[in-house]
C-alpha cells in the first residue's frame, strides 16, 4: 500500500516574493502623508482595506471552486473552494477587528449596527458555518456537493457588503476604489494602499496552496487508513474447544 507524500515546502521564489511585496507595502505605508482629520489613524486603512478585499477575492475563488466541482466532479476544485473559504474567513475577521479599533476614536464605540458591519458580520459567520458543514459531513462527495452548493449561494453577499455604503445611509465611509466614479484619494496613499493589496494577493496565493496540499494529504490519508483489511470485532472471538477434562 502506498504511503502519503510528505507536504512540499512552497518555492523559496515565491517566499522571497511574498516577503518583499510586505516589505514593500509597509514602508510605503510608513512613508505616506498622515490624513488631513484622522492623523496618523488612517494607517489603519493600509491593513484593514487589504484585509477586506482578500475576504472578497477569497470568497469569489471559493465560487469559482464550487462550481467546478459541480460541473467536473473533480476534487481539486473541491480543495481549492474549502482552502480559499477557510483563508477568507481568516482575512474577514481580521477586517472587522481592524475595523473596530479603528471605529473606536473615531467613531465613539468599538461596534454598531451599521449596514457596512452588520453585512460584513452575517458573510463571516456565513462562511463559518460553510466551513462547519464541511466538517460535520463524512462522505467527501456528499460534502463537496452541499459545500459547493452554499460556496455559489454565499457569494452574493458580496456585493451587498462592498455598495452597502452607497445604498444606505452608513455611519462607514463611502468606497474609496472600487465605486461609481474615480478613486478619491491622494496619490501617495493610493500607491500605499495599491501595495498593501498586492502584498496580501501574494500571501493569499501562498496560504491557499499550502491548505490545498495539506487537503490531499489528509485526503490521502483517509484514503489508506479505508483501505486498510482491518478485522471486525466478532472476528477476534473464537468458539471454545471442547478437551478432555483434567
Amino acid at each position: 500500500m502506498s504511503q502519503p507524500t510528505a507536504p512540499s515546502s512552497p518555492s523559496r521564489g515565491r517566499v522571497v516574493v511574498a516577503v518583499l511585496a510586505v516589505l514593500a507595502a509597509a514602508v510605503l505605508a510608513g512613508v505616506s502623508p498622515a490624513d488631513a482629520v484622522q492623523g496618523e489613524l488612517v494607517r489603519i486603512m493600509y491593513v484593514h482595506v487589504p484585509a477586506a478585499w482578500l475576504a472578497y477575492l477569497a470568497f469569489v475563488v471559493t465560487l469559482v471552486g464550487s462550481v467546478g466541482y459541480l460541473v467536473t466532479r473533480r476534487f481539486v476544485f473541491d480543495r481549492l473552494a474549502e482552502a480559499s473559504a477557510e483563508v477568507g474567513v481568516y482575512f474577514t475577521g481580521l477586517a472587522i477587528a481592524l475595523g473596530m479599533i479603528w471605529a473606536k476614536p473615531t467613531w465613539g464605540v468599538w461596534w454598531t449596527w451599521d449596514a457596512r458591519l452588520t453585512l460584513t458580520a452575517i458573510m463571516f459567520f456565513v462562511y463559518l458555518g460553510y466551513l462547519a458543514l464541511r466538517r460535520a459531513t463524512a462522505e467527501p462527495a456528499v460534502r463537496a456537493r452541499r459545500a459547493a452548493v452554499l460556496g455559489i449561494l454565499g457569494v452574493v453577499q458580496i456585493p451587498l457588503v462592498h455598495f452597502s455604503v452607497v445604498w444606505w445611509r452608513t455611519l462607514h465611509q463611502p468606497p474609496t476604489l472600487i465605486k461609481p466614479d474615480k478613486p478619491s484619494i491622494e496619490g501617495t496613499m493610493l500607491m500605499a494602499l495599491l501595495a498593501g493589496i498586492a502584498a496580501f494577493t501574494v500571501v493569499y496565493g501562498l496560504l491557499v496552496a499550502r491548505r490545498m496540499e495539506l487537503a490531499r494529504l489528509e485526503a490521502d490519508l483517509a484514503a489508506a487508513e479505508a483501505s486498510l483489511d482491518r478485522p471486525v470485532a466478532g472476528s477476534a472471538v473464537t468458539a471454545p474447544e471442547l478437551g478432555e477434562a483434567r
